[in-house]
C-alpha cells in the first residue's frame, strides 16, 4: 500500500504538468449516429439534429437511412435536441465529448398519437428512458459514461447498478446484486437479444455473478436494466433483466483503446471496413493484472491467490441495401485460481474471503458465447429479427480438505461441469399506427450437459452427480402496445414457457397502465407473473436408496412462480432533476423445500459458488417480498449529478416446516446516496472530476452456528431450526473517486483513482467455526481497496 501511495504522489504533479503541454487551444470532435421510430425501429429521413447552446448553432438533417453527423461540435458536456414532425421532440442531455473518439449515439422517437396537439414531456429529457417502449414500471437504462462513472463500481454494470432503489449487493467479494429481496440467482442475463450464462469470471452454472465481470464497459451500448413486472419477452427469471447491447463500431473511422487497472490490461479497435459501406466491427481483450496489484500491497480479499483471467469481447455489423442488417457478437472468458489453505497457514496470510484455512481448493472456470442475428423490414413498419447463438460454460473444481492434526491433503470433492446452450430468438413486429404495436415471438433453449460431481471424503465417497444429456426449454410470446393518446398507454403481454426434464409449463400474462397526469407527472400500474426453472444441476442430484438403487430425486421439480404488483409515481421536478416512487408486492409459490419437514427453500440459494445438493424437493414453499422505494435523480447539468435512492423493504419464506422466516437476502433497508462534481482546468480541454458513493443496507441474515454440536462433532453444524433468525451488522461504505482527463489533439488520456471503503470499516462477512481452538471468529469484508487506472483513446 505505500508503495501505491508514493507512486500517486509523484503522478499528480506530473499530470498537471503533461496536461499543460498536451492541450490544444480549440478541439473539436464528431458526433454521429442513426435515428429510428421507436416502435419499429425503421430508421427516419429528415429529422432535424441541433447541439444546444451552440454560437454558431450546429445542426444537421439525417439521410434516407436515418444517418447524422455533426461536425466541429466542441469537446466537453453537449446536449442535443432531435424534432421531426409528427413525432414526439426529444432531448439528449450529457453528452460527453473528448478528442480521443467520435460520438456515436443511436436515437430512438415516439410519434405523436394526436397530430396537432401540443404536449410537452419533459421526462423525455429523461436519460433512463429504455430501449424497451413496453416497459411501464421498474425499470430505467444505463450507458457507457454511467458504468464508468461512478464511485466504487469497478467498471462493472452489476456493480453499478447496485446503485439503483431496492438493488442490494453488500458483499464485496461477488458482484451477485439482491433485487427486492430475490435470490441473485433469479436475475437474467440477455445480450444482443440471446438468453446468455452467467458473464462471470469464477462464475458458476448456479448462479448469475462472480467476483470479476466478463462483461466489458467499453463495448457496452445503452442498455436496460428490469426489475418487475417486465414484458411478455422476457421469460425463465424471478427477479429482474439485464437486457444488454453491444455497441457497433464507428462506421467512419478507425479508432483505438488502451486500458490498464483492476479488471486487466486491455486492448480495443473498431472502425469500418471500408471506407464504401456502413459495416463495422469492435474488438476488445483483457488480461489480468491483479498479480501487479498484489506486488503493490493491495488486498482484494484472496490471500496470496493470484486470480488469473482473460476475456474478448466483439460485434461486426453489416447493414445492406436489400438483404437487411446482419450481425455478428461474442463474448468469452477463462479464468482461474488455487485457494491454497495450506499455504495461508504457512504464510499467515489475512482472510480470505473464497477459500478456507482447511481446504485447498482448485479451479478453473470457462465461458463463451457466439452469435449471429438478422434483421429485415419488409416495410417501414413490419420488421423480424432472428438470432441464434451457441455458448459453453465449463466448471472445473477440486478439493481438498486438511487434517487437522498434520495439515496433510485429504481427498474432499471434484466437480466437473459442462453445459453447452445452443439457442434461438425470431420476433416478428409490427407496428400498425402511432397507437398500435404488436410483436409475437419465439425462443428456444437447447441444454446439451455434462454433469459430473463426486464427494471423495473417505469413508463417505458418494456420486453426488452423473449425467450427460440434453433438454429443451422453450418460450413463446406475444405482446401489445396501445396508446389511447399520447397521454395514456397500455402494454399487455403474455408468455408460455415449457422445460422438458420435468414436463413443466407455464402461462404468464404481463399487463401494464401509464398515464401522464400533467407535463411533468407520469403515474404507472404494472403486473407480471413470473415462472422460472431451477439451476441445472439441481434436477440430477443423486440419491441411493437403501434398496441400493441410485434416483435423481429432484427431476420432477416444476418452475418456481412469482407475481408483481407495482405501482410508480414519476415526477420531473426540473428538466435536470426528477423524483421517483414505487411500491410493490410479490408472491411467490412453488419454491422448491425439502419433503420432510425442514426449514429449506430454494429462495435463499444462488449467491455462493457451489450447487445446492439437497434432494427430494418438492414445489410446495412459498414466499413475499414488499416494500417501497424512492429515488431522487439530478441528471449531469452544469457540471454536476446527484442520485439518492432509498428502500425499505421485507423479504420472508416458508420452508416445508410451516414457519415464516426471514431470507437470507431480507436486509430490511437500502440507502445510496451518489454525487460528482467536474471542473474544467486550464483552458477548459481538460477536466477533474470527483465522485463519491455512500451506501449503508441493513445485514443479510444467516443460520447461527450450533457451537455445542460443532465441538462434539468437529466440524460446523448450524442450528437449522432457526435458519437466519441472525443478521449481520448493518453493511456501510464510503468510496471517493478522483478522476482526470485530458484532451489533447485527437488522443484523449484518463486517468482515475476509485478508493473504495476510504474508511478503512470492517463489515461483515460471515461467522465461521475453527475447530482446533474451538471457537467462533467472525470473518471481515474487504478494507480499504484503492483502484488505479489510466484509459488512452486515440
Amino acid at each position: 500500500m505505500k508503495k501505491l501511495t508514493a507512486f500517486l504522489g509523484l503522478l499528480l504533479p506530473v499530470l498537471v504538468v503533461w496536461s499543460n503541454t498536451l492541450s490544444a487551444q480549440s478541439t473539436t470532435q464528431t458526433i454521429r449516429g442513426q435515428i429510428m421510430d421507436a416502435q419499429s425501429k425503421f430508421p427516419l429521413a429528415g429529422v432535424n439534429v441541433v447541439v444546444l447552446n451552440t454560437d454558431p448553432l450546429i445542426g444537421t438533417a439525417t439521410d434516407t437511412e436515418g444517418y447524422y453527423t455533426l461536425n466541429n461540435v466542441p469537446i466537453g458536456r453537449q446536449a442535443l435536441q432531435i424534432s421531426f414532425m409528427g413525432y414526439e421532440a426529444r432531448t439528449i442531455p450529457s453528452v460527453v465529448v473528448t478528442t480521443g473518439k467520435e460520438v456515436v449515439l443511436d436515437i430512438l422517437l415516439e410519434e405523436k398519437v394526436l397530430m396537432g396537439e401540443e404536449v410537452i414531456i419533459t421526462a423525455e429529457a429523461d436519460k433512463t428512458i429504455t430501449n424497451n417502449e413496453l416497459a411501464t414500471v421498474s425499470s430505467r437504462s444505463f450507458n457507457l459514461e454511467e458504468t464508468g462513472r461512478y464511485a466504487g463500481s469497478r467498471n462493472d454494470p452489476a456493480r453499478m447498478a447496485a446503485n439503483f432503489a431496492g438493488v442490494a449487493a453488500n458483499n464485496d467479494d461477488r458482484n451477485d446484486i439482491i433485487i427486492r429481496g430475490n435470490s441473485p440467482a433469479g436475475l437474467l442475463w440477455r445480450m444482443e437479444g440471446i438468453n446468455i450464462p452467467n458473464p462471470s469470471h469464477y462464475g458458476s452454472l448456479s448462479s448469475t455473478g462472480g467476483p470479476v465481470s466478463i462483461l466489458n464497459y467499453n463495448v457496452l451500448d445503452k442498455s436496460d436494466f428490469l426489475t418487475a413486472a417486465f414484458p411478455a419477452e422476457y421469460g425463465n427469471a424471478l427477479a429482474g433483466v439485464f437486457d444488454l447491447q453491444l455497441r457497433r463500431g464507428n462506421t467512419e473511422k478507425r479508432e483505438y483503446l488502451g486500458q490498464i487497472g483492476f479488471n486487466g490490461f486491455e486492448l480495443g479497435a473498431e472502425g469500418p471496413f471500408s471506407k464504401n459501406s456502413k459495416a463495422s466491427y469492435i474488438a476488445n481483450y483483457r488480461y489480468s493484472t491483479l498479480g501487479v496489484f498484489q506486488a503493490m500491497g493491495i488486498d482484494f480479499g484472496t490471500g496470496s491467490a493470484t486470480p488469473e483471467y482473460q476475456d474478448l469481447t466483439f460485434k461486426v455489423d453489416v447493414p445492406t441495401q436489400k438483404a437487411g442488417r446482419f450481425t455478428v457478437f461474442g463474448i468469452g472468458g477463462i479464468s482461474s485460481i488455487e485457494l491454497l489453505g495450506s499455504k495461508e497457514e504457512a504464510e499467515g496470510e489475512g482472510d480470505n474471503l473464497y477459500g478456507s484455512d482447511y481446504e485447498d481448493n482448485y479451479a478453473d472456470y470457462r465461458t463463451g458465447i457466439i452469435g449471429v442475428s438478422h434483421l429485415y423490414y419488409f416495410n417501414s413498419t413490419t420488421s423480424y429479427k432472428l438470432s441464434l447463438a451457441a455458448s459453453r460454460q465449463e466448471e472445473h473444481f477440486y478439493s481438498d480438505s486438511l487434517s487437522l492434526k498434520d495439515r496433510s491433503p485429504i481427498p474432499n470433492e471434484v466437480a466437473d461441469f459442462v453445459n453447452n446452450k445452443f439457442s434461438g430468438h425470431l420476433t416478428l413486429n409490427k407496428k400498425f399506427n402511432a397507437r398500435n404495436h404488436a410483436a409475437i415471438g419465439g425462443i428456444v433453449d437447447l441444454y446439451d450437459f455434462d454433469l459430473a460431481n463426486r464427494r471423495l471424503v473417505p469413508g463417505e465417497e458418494r456420486t453426488l452427480r452423473s449425467n450427460d444429456g440434453q433438454s429443451l426449454l422453450t418460450q413463446l410470446y406475444a405482446q401489445w402496445q396501445h396508446r389511447f393518446s399520447d397521454r395514456l398507454t397500455l402494454n399487455t403481454g403474455v408468455n408460455y414457457q415449457h422445460f422438458e426434464v420435468s414436463n413443466s409449463q407455464s402461462l404468464q400474462p404481463r399487463a401494464g397502465l401509464q398515464y401522464q397526469l400533467n407535463d411533468r407527472q407520469t403515474l404507472g400500474i404494472g403486473y407480471g407473473r413470473h415462472s422460472q426453472m431451477q439451476p441445472l444441476e439441481t434436477y440430477f442430484t443423486q440419491t441411493v436408496m437403501s434398496s441400493g438403487t441410485i434416483v435423481e430425486s429432484n427431476k420432477n421439480m416444476g418452475f418456481t412462480n412469482s407475481q408483481h404488483y407495482v405501482l410508480s409515481y414519476n415526477h420531473s421536478l426540473t428538466p435536470s432533476l426528477r423524483m421517483k416512487v414505487e411500491t410493490y408486492y410479490q408472491d411467490i409459490s412453488n419454491a422448491p423445500v425439502e419433503s420432510e419437514l425442514s426449514s429449506f427453500s430454494m429462495l435463499n440459494a444462488g449467491a455462493d459458488f457451489g450447487p445446492v445438493d439437497e434432494v427430494f424437493l418438492v414445489n410446495e414453499g412459498v414466499g413475499r417480498n414488499y416494500g417501497v422505494e424512492f429515488t431522487l435523480e439530478r441528471f449531469y447539468n452544469q457540471g454536476y449529478y446527484f442520485l439518492v435512492t432509498t428502500s425499505l423493504y421485507s423479504s420472508e419464506y416458508k420452508g416445508s416446516d410451516g414457519a415464516w422466516r426471514s431470507t437470507a437476502f431480507d436486509g430490511g433497508y437500502i440507502a445510496n446516496l451518489l454525487g460528482g462534481k467536474e471542473f474544467n482546468i486550464g483552458n477548459k480541454n481538460n477536466t477533474l472530476n470527483l465522485d463519491l458513493r455512500l451506501t449503508a443496507s441493513g445485514g443479510n441474515h444467516y443460520t447461527p452456528i450450533d457451537f455445542e454440536r460443532s465441538a462434539e462433532v468437529g466440524y460446523e453444524v448450524r442450528k437449522e431450526n432457526n435458519a437466519f433468525s441472525k443478521s449481520f451488522d448493518d453493511y456501510l461504505r464510503a468510496d471517493l473517486k478522483v478522476s482526470y482527463r485530458i484532451n489533447a489533439r485527437k488522443v484523449t488520456h484518463e486517468f482515475a483513482l476509485d478508493i473504495q471503503n476510504i474508511t478503512n470499516r470492517d463489515n461483515e462477512f460471515a461467522r465461521i467455526y475453527d475447530p482446533r481452538t474451538n471457537t467462533v471468529r467472525t470473518q471481515y469484508q474487504i478494507g480499504l481497496f484503492p483502484v488505479p487506472q489510466y484509459r488512452i483513446l486515440f
